[in-house]
């Protein structure tokens, strides 16, 4: 055989012999992939956490969530220094204000919303803070909305009052007293209520077994109508 075509021979050979090595390095790779990806963790479908805390671009705390809510340094609410400041003042006795107010509840299980100043302005959960201004009769979940001083102006819930709910709207007025209140007690009073000054007050609803409309201008009812002053029907 001659020896060009020797060469030429070995010279094919040479470039099978290389694409065969780079096809088996390639499936090497595909391999060892498939198997890595099989070891990599999956994302978990549900995340598990006992609290999360949202801040702004100054780094203050303002979006809470837990059960319970984790502590923020910015909150008005936990640091009795700037709860004193803020509020005890506009009592008339500011010591006793804060003996009352050692005992609030200021924490919930659920979401709290804080302004830039560190005041809680919505909260949203199971057995929701206190008022700054006294404890509730009850515990429950709700939603309650405060102004920007930190007092409650409207909240939705229900209270569990002496093994009874109580289901209650209500919209405060800028005195802190409920203005509108729409509510329905298990087993008692059920309608809707307007205060204003004065104790002037309007009550539609069922009260005591009694329908009907009460308007009241001091401390009795100045009239009333019930479904016992309706004439009877024909």
């Amino acid at each position: 055989m001659p020896e060009e075509v020797v060469v030429k021979q070995i010279a094919a050979l040479e470039r099978q012999l290389q694409r065969q090595r780079r096809l088996l390095v390639s499936v090497c790779v595909v391999v060892a992939g498939i198997a890595l990806s099989a070891f990599v963790p999956k994302p978990p479908d549900v995340l598990r956490a006992r609290g999360l805390v949202i801040v702004d671009a100054a780094g203050r705390e303002r979006i809470l969530i837990g059960a319970p809510i984790p502590e923020a340094r910015h909150r008005v609410r936990t640091d009795s220094a700037r709860a004193a400041s803020a509020w005890a003042s506009q009592f008339p006795d500011p010591a006793q204000y804060m003996r009352w107010y050692a005992g609030y509840r200021h924490s919930m299980h659920g979401m709290l919303v804080l302004d830039e100043n560190g005041i809680d302005r919505l909260a949203v959960g199971d057995s929701t803070p206190d008022p700054n201004i006294g404890k509730r009769i009850g515990a429950g979940p709700g939603l309650i909305v405060n102004n920007a001083e930190g007092f409650e102006r409207t909240g939705y819930g229900m209270l569990t009052v002496a093994g009874k709910d109580r289901v209650v709207l209500g919209l405060d007025g800028s005195d802190g007293q409920e203005a509108v209140v729409l509510s329905v007690h298990d087993g008692g009073p059920a309608g809707l209520s307007v205060q204003g000054a004065g104790r002037r007050s309007i009550f539609l609803g069922v009260r005591d077994s009694v329908v009907g409309l009460a308007l009241r201008k001091g401390p009795r009812d100045a009239h009333r109508l019930t479904t016992d002053d309706l004439p009877p029907r024909d």
